[in-house]
């Protein structure tokens, strides 16, 4: 697979976040085939739910497409390290791999914070690469907040 490929499939959905006024993260599941089957992008402003993460979204629509909640033989593509919430779906829905951009050091569940993917106490371990378009997903936060403290000061 072409991780760069699918991770701009993913910024372009961080990209919608933005333009909403969400936090700028995004997401895509493909499967074995390299058929999208899921994408979102974080909405939990918008939608007064704060499951509502691109992670959350993507794999809720992959599994309707799937007509099965286990997602096994795909990839998940998002351009933020996972937080626990969605760290926790991943494993639950059988994503065999995660790639990500930038580490979230104040939230992440993948590294950052906590390795949940390598915690033997679970029964599922997803393959997890990071650092693909690590620079450009890293800049669309850095950018976002700090646009955010120039418009609320």
């Amino acid at each position: 697979m072409d991780d760069q490929f699918y991770m701009m499939l993913a910024i372009k959905q961080a990209e919608q976040a933005r333009l909403a006024d969400e936090v700028p993260v995004g997401a895509v599941i493909v499967d074995s085939h390299h058929q999208v089957i899921g994408h979102g992008f974080n909405a939990p402003i918008s939608t007064c739910d704060p499951t509502c993460h691109a992670e959350m979204t993507a794999i809720r629509m992959a599994a309707r497409n799937r007509n099965n909640y286990r997602l096994t033989g795909t990839t998940l593509y998002v351009t933020i390290e996972p937080c626990i919430m969605c760290m926790g779906a991943i494993i639950h829905s059988r994503i065999n791999r995660v790639v990500y951009g930038a580490a979230d050091p104040k939230w992440g569940a993948a590294r950052s914070l906590y390795r949940m993917a390598e915690d033997s106490r679970l029964n599922h371990h997803p393959e997890m690469v990071s650092g693909i378009c690590e620079a450009q997903t890293r800049d669309l936060m850095k950018h976002f907040f700090k646009n955010k403290r120039s418009t609320t000061c």
